[in-house]
């Protein structure tokens, strides 16, 4: 048994097209694996610490052992505490709108507060940075106005996959698939035909993973 943490990046509710995407995958994952837990944490709605200047000082002062004050050791604790609420789970679907070729701020803060040393990462000198989240699985359901498709002349335009694979590879999970529905600026019939082909890609691919 597995708990799948689905993280929705997207503002746009039943609206949202990589909602529509993550929710067709989890349907079809909740009846190949019907044991397993779900979590949905959608980045709009939590109440995520500022990584700002204050909390920076917090984490060096928590981190480096020096005399962290009870204000610092308490706003370093709400990371910690959103960074051990993500590494609970086995299994991740993010559901990502592109925004201006790259993320949704919300997700780049949400990102940021849950990558913590100590918590999904940690470095030495002699082994340099190390994945403390081996073992664990990713799938991304992503959507864009363009194709950015492998091989499409605009495919290194795309900021959006590649760091979300980046991010991944450098907690130590596995991307096991993505499923893209693009191009969402298109005409009606064309973007149907988009969507219904992607949701069957997703449904498969849960289905088989």
């Amino acid at each position: 048994m597995a708990h799948v943490l689905h993280v929705s990046a997207s503002p746009g509710g039943e609206a949202s097209r990589s909602n529509a995407l993550a929710n067709a995958f989890l349907d079809a994952w909740r009846n190949a694996h019907p044991g397993d837990t779900h979590e949905t944490v959608d980045v709009w709605k939590l109440d995520l610490p500022e990584f700002d200047a204050s909390m920076i000082a917090a984490k060096f002062a928590v981190l480096r052992t020096q005399d962290a004050t009870p204000g610092q050791q308490a706003q370093w604790e709400r990371a910690v505490k959103v960074s051990r609420q993500f590494n609970q789970a086995d299994v991740y679907v993010f559901s990502v709108p592109m925004w201006n070729y790259g993320l949704p701020y919300r997700l780049k803060h949400y990102i940021d507060v849950v990558t913590l040393p100590g918590q999904n990462w940690r470095w030495s000198r002699s082994e340099g940075y190390q994945p403390l989240l081996s073992g664990k699985r990713a799938f991304l359901m992503v959507s864009s106005a363009g194709d950015f498709a492998e091989g499409a002349v605009t495919q290194y335009e795309d900021f959006q996959k590649p760091y979300m694979r980046q991010w991944l590879r450098f907690l130590g999970i596995e991307l096991a698939g993505e499923v893209a529905l693009a191009p969402t600026l298109t005409d009606p019939e064309h973007l149907a035909r988009v969507r219904d082909e992607a949701i069957a890609r997703a449904e498969e691919l849960a289905a088989r993973s």
